[in-house]
């Protein structure tokens, strides 16, 4: 029974770590994105969503 506890801890230290890097993947993703960059794109989903409306 106590090996089973060790690998449920394992098992959460490594979703942690996993959950961890997919955040600061994010991060730098969204850091990158100039002040121009976020405008374009959104006035491209409110284009979207405006011929989305239409159809």
């Amino acid at each position: 029974m106590r090996n089973v506890w060790k690998w449920i801890g394992l098992a959460g230290v490594v979703g942690v770590t996993a959950g961890g890097v997919l955040v600061a993947r994010d991060q730098r993703r969204r850091a990158a994105y100039t002040p121009n960059d976020i405008r374009a794109r959104l006035h491209q989903r409110l284009a979207d969503a405006e011929r989305t409306e239409r159809d």
